[in-house]
């Protein structure tokens, strides 16, 4: 192979990692963190951090108490000072303290708007976790809110921080040994949707389902909800393409520096598994058109994947060549007989050995978050906008909310980003924004 990786990956490094002493808050300052959502990636986000920036973890918040407390076990094992974090049921008594340099934010999605705008208010700066919001408009408002409080706001696409996909972006996409790219096809076919039908119940003791709920419309609680389970349902986020689609997506935006897409179309429904409790799509189309780019996802919940070796990722199709990615490693096949490049995840299980007991732990994807943070350090430090910015998070966001809308409505969109319209269609602009329950306020951007 022509390139030298050692050389190039020693280069990608110095520019990709800051080092931790420049990710360390002026003056030796140890930063204070908050975080709501004590859930599943919320404690992956949250020991990731730990083990990049000797922060202090002082307060954690979670509506079900036995996730709570475990949260402020495990927390206090890992965290430098080895103590346990101020525990709290309501994220807005956490805030209240202001005493918070970092809040993250692992809630499921419908909650993500209005703790991150409260979280800015409070004067803390913000790793909120994707889809960043459930409509367009809570976006809208929560990149509104970013700004106007002057606040770092880093979204959990951390295929921006992916070593071997930053490698390929330079190698292969910004370097043209693809050509022109005019099709991009992403895609995701994990069975990866609920398919049990349990019968309706009361709510755990330990859950406080009312706040749980919070916003979102209220269904009779179900043991698909919680936890993890949430994504099944539309009232709580957006389906596939909400939790999957958002990463190719915006990974496909970030390494093609691609903005709005100018048309929005999707198709697809409940075609194979109407026996499932869950509510969401099992098999689902949705054409992004950037000008002379195509970008077409695809989802199928059953079924084998199109190329098992590349289950959920991206192909970009070059008039030079092929480029496979995702989160894995990617695959690089140049027309005319070139040599194939290949390269693969590199696991850092020597650099943090407690990755290789952590549970639920995703392995692969550890290092990317691990860099994710960093970055958002940085950012946080220089006060500049990450590699993740909340302006990216709401575009990639809200171009999967209006996926869906165009499959829910039967017909495709025109966007108009400067407005921030879909073109000529009423219709499907009473859905950038749905109802809040009560007493919930639904943070429309302010029209000052």
């Amino acid at each position: 192979m022509v390139v030298n990786r050692r050389e190039f990956l020693q280069t990608t490094s110095a520019a990709l990692l800051p080092s931790l002493a420049s990710a360390s808050a002026a003056g030796g300052k140890i930063r204070r963190v908050g975080l709501i959502g004590c859930g599943w990636y919320g404690k992956i986000d949250l020991l990731r951090l730990i083990q990049v920036e000797p922060v202090e973890v002082v307060s954690l918040c979670d509506v079900d108490k036995n996730m709570l407390a475990d949260a402020g076990s495990i927390v206090a094992s890992r965290q430098r000072s080895r103590k346990t974090p101020r525990l709290f049921s309501d994220y807005r008594e956490m805030l209240r303290q202001r005493d918070l340099d970092i809040v993250l934010i692992g809630t499921p999605d419908h909650w993500h708007a209005l703790a991150m705008i409260e979280a800015v208010k409070a004067g803390a700066d913000i790793y909120v976790q994707k889809p960043i919001s459930v409509d367009v408009r809570e976006g809208a408002a929560m990149l509104q809110a970013a700004r106007k409080y002057n606040r770092v706001v880093q979204v959990g696409t951390q295929r921006r921080s992916t070593p071997h996909l930053v490698e390929a972006k330079q190698l292969f996409i910004e370097e043209g040994k693809l050509g022109k790219i005019a099709l991009v096809e992403i895609y995701c076919y994990y069975h990866m949707r609920a398919t049990a039908n349990p019968p309706d119940s009361a709510p755990p003791p330990s859950l406080d389902y009312e706040m749980w709920t919070g916003p979102a419309p209220m269904r009779p609680y179900n043991s698909l909800v919680h936890p993890r389970g949430w994504r099944a349902f539309m009232e709580y986020g957006n389906g596939i393409v909400g939790d999957m689609c958002v990463h190719m997506l915006d990974m496909t935006r970030w390494m093609m520096n691609l903005g709005w897409p100018t048309r929005i179309g999707s198709t697809g429904g409940i075609f194979v598994d109407p026996q499932s409790k869950a509510n969401i799509s099992d098999t689902q189309t949705a054409t992004f058109d950037f000008n002379d780019l195509r970008v077409v996802w695809q989802h199928r919940s059953w079924g084998e994947a199109a190329d098992p070796a590349h289950p959920w990722g991206a192909t970009f199709y070059g008039d030079k060549g092929t480029l496979k990615a995702d989160v894995y490693g990617y695959e690089f096949t140049p027309l005319g007989g070139g040599e194939k490049v290949e390269r693969q995840v590199t696991y850092e299980l020597v650099e943090y050995p407690e990755d290789r007991t952590e549970k639920d732990l995703e392995r692969h994807v550890a290092p990317a978050v691990r860099q994710h943070m960093r970055n958002f350090l940085q950012a946080v430090d220089e006060r500049g906008r990450p590699v993740a910015d909340i302006e990216q998070g709401y575009i990639s966001t809200a171009s999967c909310i209006l996926a869906n809308n165009s499959m829910k409505l039967g017909r495709s969109f025109t966007w108009d980003s400067a407005k921030q319209m879909v073109v000529g269609d009423e219709e499907a602009n009473q859905l950038l924004a749905r109802p809040y329950r009560a007493p919930w306020k639904h943070p429309l951007v302010e029209t000052v």
